[in-house]
């Protein structure tokens, strides 16, 4: 059955507002944490190569739950699976404070990172489903620019509970904000019907994951994903041990430093909003990518000529993010809409791939970063960048020249 679209006004937008105070909620678990790795390593005793390690904890856990919450949100409808994941997500940010050891702290990183999947697996499912494709893109992009407010503050937050504080209050106040969303979402979030008939079985899912994997088009736009968007959580992942331990900035001058580059994300959200109805879909990712390899080759240039690093490093990062802000939306669309499956189990699809590629990278440029140091870092952001211009360059053009056919016939 599908769902009545809605257009975007400042009622229906209420629902959005509500799901983006999650998300908030669920970004900022991260964001506002990792500054704080440091001191609770320290706490706990352990070395700080263990930081990065929180992160990709939190992401695994989203991987770890996606394959079940969309199918289940197909079977159940969106709203019963996004009220249960929010309380979930909130249980989990009190219980932390309990942690006696790094061991625990970490297994309830993993626990907290299922919020990710509600938001990726059941949430944008409903963004797509309940909204025409510009809108939707716009809810997306406008949404992206509200919960970026996480990296943004996070940081500085981050910083002066370190300081003045306890990081415990950190997870209490992530509580709180994941409980008021929830309320909203009780309210707001449209009781959409279950969007298959089809009975909740191991094999049910099994043969709709293998349809939705075995599409070459599903598989090319969300390994693009990734590419587009890695640079950016590597940043996030590893600048409190570059910034802080490698280049002696203080907790707030690492705070400030992520302002210009976050920045950059919520100017190029902004852009795309502006210029999704005056150009072809895709367009901007054309323009985004082109601005991130700019960025990318900055950095490179910073690592081999570093009495420069840091404010290369900055402007870079600032142009990559600019370009992710321009792409990333429109991207997500076109990989959501690449398979005919019901949407929950098609955003589970995208949210797995994903997330499973996000931990590989991050883990495996943590454990590298020791040895390579920024070479790593900055390598990895230019190989990733450069690596979408092979087979998702392609990709995307033909769906632009296919929407500009359909578009030639109508």
């Amino acid at each position: 059955m599908s769902t009545p679209k809605l257009s975007l006004n400042k009622l229906t937008f209420l629902f959005p507002l509500a799901l983006v105070l999650f998300e908030f909620s669920v970004y900022i678990g991260n964001d506002l944490v990792q500054p704080a790795m440091l001191a609770i390593t320290k706490e706990f005793g352990v070395s700080s190569s263990l930081a990065p390690s929180s992160m990709s904890l939190y992401l695994l856990g989203g991987a770890c739950v996606a394959w079940l919450l969309g199918p289940l949100s197909d079977r159940l409808g969106r709203k019963k699976v996004m009220l249960a994941g929010v309380a979930f997500f909130s249980i989990c940010c009190l219980i932390i404070l309990l942690s006696q050891n790094i061991e625990q702290f970490l297994f309830l990183r993993l626990l907290q990172g299922t919020g990710l999947a509600v938001i990726s697996a059941v949430g944008y499912a409903t963004i797509q489903e309940t909204f025409d494709e510009k809108d939707a893109i716009k809810v997306m992009a406008l949404m992206a620019n509200i919960s970026l407010l996480a990296p943004l503050l996070g940081p500085v937050l981050g910083a002066f509970l370190i300081d003045y504080v306890s990081w415990h209050w950190g997870f209490v106040g992530i509580a709180v904000l994941s409980f008021t969303s929830f309320f909203g979402l009780k309210n707001k979030m449209p009781n959409t019907p279950p969007t298959t008939t089809t009975p909740l079985s191991f094999k049910n899912m099994y043969l709709d994951f293998k349809e939705v994997y075995r599409n070459p088009r599903f598989i090319g736009l969300t390994l693009a994903l990734p590419m587009l968007s890695l640079p950016l959580m590597l940043w996030i992942a590893l600048s409190p041990v570059m910034l802080v331990e490698d280049w002696g900035l203080s907790s707030m001058q690492y705070g400030w430093a992520q302002f210009p580059v976050l920045g950059g994300l919520i100017a190029g959200n902004v852009l795309l909003v502006r210029l999704v109805d005056r150009f072809p879909l895709g367009k901007t990712i054309f323009i985004g990518v082109p601005l991130m390899l700019i960025g990318a080759i900055l950095i490179v240039i910073g690592t081999i000529w570093q009495v420069h690093f840091l404010t290369l490093l900055i402007i870079g990062m600032t142009c990559i993010s600019l370009g992710e802000g321009l792409s990333f939306s429109v991207l997500y669309r076109f990989a959501l809409m690449s398979s005919d499956v019901s949407k929950g189990t098609v955003a589970a699809a995208v949210s797995m791939l994903m997330t499973l590629c996000f931990f590989l990278v991050i883990e495996l440029v943590r454990v590298t970063y020791d040895a390579y140091g920024i070479w790593m870092y900055s390598l990895t952001c230019l190989g990733l960048i450069a690596l979408w211009f092979t087979f998702p360059y392609a990709l995307i053009q033909k769906i632009m020249r296919e929407k500009a056919s359909q578009a030639t016939h109508h």
